[in-house]
């Protein structure tokens, strides 16, 4: 892959930035990302980036050396011998987050696109993971390349959340290129959280792969617009990161949510769907609360 938040010639194309509605200036953005990351905590402690502390294991007869303040008093007065507690420390899984910054992304019919609903929520993700001393990175997954490795600095993730905050228009999806690349280079167990609005086939037959090894998750954006195509019969579209035409039926596979719901679900993929239009909040706390209680649940 490119060396993190390296960009492609393609980069020089025109970009715009998220209106001040979407995203107010740096000091409210962090405020509201902050906000949004406490509210994930809250109640959470046992998903994968807000785990608990020491987990107990056993407890074993004790050896000189053992610190005192280790006795499991509680087996020792049953026993009679000296019993200590032994304890295991949670494995921090490195947490990727796999960000689409393609054009489909920034097209809306409101004025909260899904790409600025993404930059919030993927901020929000990386200070919660922050909190419970969980490595945090970056993926961009449009045609832009920008890599960034996981790390504990608060200063680097405020850093590429405010680059990400522009964007360009014509920026092609390359969701299954991006994420192949990022399960080569894994050699550890992490936590893949790929925020997008799914639009590229391509990345379902790779998610499913990346989940036999690794924690995934997906959440999906749906702008009103896609919701409310159901059913309407044909129409004429325009690919918005391509610029071709076509002729689609509304309902067709290209708009199968339940489908690919279905899918992911098979997979051992975890999926939340978020329409731009509707409160985020809670949705996503219940999502990560119910993942930590439940391990691996579907949705």
């Amino acid at each position: 892959m490119s060396p993190a938040g390296r960009s492609s010639p393609a980069a020089a194309m025109p970009v715009g930035e998220l209106p001040p509605g979407d995203t107010l200036d740096a000091r409210k953005f962090l405020i509201a990302i902050r906000r949004l990351a406490d509210s994930l905590s809250y109640g959470t402690d046992r998903s994968p980036f807000l785990g608990a502390g020491m987990e107990f294991v056993q407890s074993r007869p004790y050896q000189a050396g053992d610190p005192m303040k280790s006795i499991d008093w509680r087996v020792t007065a049953r026993t009679g011998k000296l019993f200590v507690k032994e304890y295991e420390a949670p494995k921090r899984l490195p947490t990727y987050l796999a960000i689409d910054t393609s054009a489909s992304m920034v097209i809306s019919s409101i004025p909260s696109s899904k790409y600025a609903r993404a930059i919030q929520i993927a901020g929000a993700l990386a200070l919660a993971s922050l909190d419970r001393v969980s490595p945090v990175g970056c993926v961009g997954v449009g045609e832009t390349a920008f890599v960034i490795e996981p790390s504990l600095s608060k200063d680097r993730v405020l850093q590429w959340l405010h680059r990400l905050r522009r964007y360009r228009w014509d920026e092609r999806t390359w969701l299954g290129s991006r994420l192949a690349e990022l399960g080569k280079q894994l050699s550890s167990r992490a936590l893949l959280i790929v925020i997008s609005d799914l639009h590229d086939p391509t990345a379902l037959p790779i998610l499913r792969r990346i989940a036999q090894e690794h924690d995934v998750c997906v959440i999906q954006l749906r702008d009103p617009a896609e919701r409310e195509l159901r059913g309407t019969g044909f129409l004429r579209i325009r690919e918005a990161e391509t610029g071709r035409t076509a002729i689609a039926r509304a309902g067709a596979k290209w708009l199968d949510h339940e489908l690919l719901k279905n899918e992911l679900r098979r997979a051992g993929i975890d999926h939340l769907r978020l329409d731009t239009d509707q409160p985020i909040d809670n949705r996503l706390r219940r999502f990560f609360a119910s993942r930590g209680g439940l391990g691996r649940g579907t949705r």
